[in-house]
């Protein structure tokens, strides 16, 4: 350390310059009165395609934000040029307040939850009854994060002129989930497009599977034809698809009626983020039965003093439906391939 001696001057001292220049640093962030709001349809690589009034926007995430990230889905705040013409980049400088979102961890043991999307209000879990095989642990789980995140769910059950559909809905109907199942003529033909659009009018609802069970040529079906992507084969010796889709996309539905978010395919879907204590939320004919609950109960089976068990077997409410809560709560401890 150097030493200047008992009484250095001025000229004895030297002042470090400021390494990130020298204006001071302040809290004051800018208000931004003149941004503009739009919509996130997707991000790619840190730039992100905005819809603003009836143009896209290239935008980048204004440096003030910080970590805090935007998603499709996501109201945003923009300023800069928002023509929308070739080579511009506006800046986002605000991110409204999320109503849902749909979030995930790469597998149970991952503490970094991915949001997928955020502001959806249904979650279409897209899954084929055979070729591949249906994985009604990941259905379970997609449920799960559902729930936990704000959304009303949709099954879509693809391929049925393969397989039946009935055993798998055995498991689903006590649950009240709406389903739709659909065959490969039906998409051909484009029946099944005009069936599951009713559940989608005026809705933004994401699409979730695992690869190979049919979602993008699904989403395909349902959009305008300047809009599909481009979709793939399932491996016949993995019997697993080939992920297509590599960033989620929102697009519109015809005339204005919604929105689909087109997501991609995952061969996991960890809930390592969920509070178990939320999904109860889901079943409202059950949660007059948490009053006698103790304090922070999870209402799984395993919780000796869960009060929900002697209040069902008491006559109000279903067993089924407890065991639907129960079956639910339960995955999120046991692996996918359990």
């Amino acid at each position: 350390m150097r030493r200047y001696g008992k009484n250095p001057d001025e000229d004895d001292i030297r002042i470090r310059p400021n390494p990130k220049g020298n204006r001071p640093r302040t809290h004051t962030r800018p208000k931004h009165e003149d941004a503009e709001d739009g919509m996130v349809l997707t991000v790619d690589r840190g730039r992100l395609t905005c819809l603003v009034d009836d143009r896209t926007v290239m935008a980048m995430k204004a440096r003030e934000l910080g970590r805090k990230a935007a998603v499709v889905g996501d109201t945003v705040s923009l300023v800069g040029d928002l023509s929308g013409e070739k080579d511009t980049l506006a800046r986002i400088v605000r991110i409204g307040e999320r109503r849902s979102v749909l979030r995930r961890t790469a597998d149970d043991d991952d503490p970094y939850e991915r949001v997928v999307v955020a502001n959806a209000d249904q979650l279409a879990i897209v899954t084929a009854l055979a070729d591949p095989e249906p994985r009604p642990r990941m259905i379970d789980r997609c449920l799960v994060a559902a729930y936990d995140g704000g959304l009303s769910p949709l099954l879509v059950l693809t391929k049925s002129d393969l397989a039946s559909p009935e055993k798998l809905l055995e498991a689903y109907i006590p649950l009240g989930v709406p389903y739709i199942v659909t065959s490969r003529e039906e998409l051909e033909n484009g029946d099944a497009a005009d069936r599951v659009r009713e559940q989608l009018n005026d809705r933004i609802t994401a699409f979730v599977g695992h690869s190979g069970v049919g979602k993008t040529t699904l989403v395909n079906a349902l959009v305008p034809k300047d809009r599909r992507r481009t979709t793939g084969v399932v491996n016949a010796v993995t019997g697993r698809g080939r992920h297509t889709t590599t960033s989620a996309l929102a697009l519109p539905l015809p005339d204005g009626r919604g929105w689909v978010v087109d997501t991609p395919g995952v061969r996991s879907f960890g809930l390592n983020h969920i509070d178990p204590s939320r999904v109860i939320h889901a079943f409202p004919d059950l949660e007059p039965g948490t009053e006698d609950c103790p304090r922070g109960c999870t209402h799984d089976a395993v919780q000796p003093e869960c009060a929900l068990g002697a209040w069902v077997t008491a006559g109000h409410a279903d067993p089924a439906r407890l065991d639907s809560l129960h079956r639910l709560l339960a995955t999120r401890e046991r692996r996918e391939g359990d």
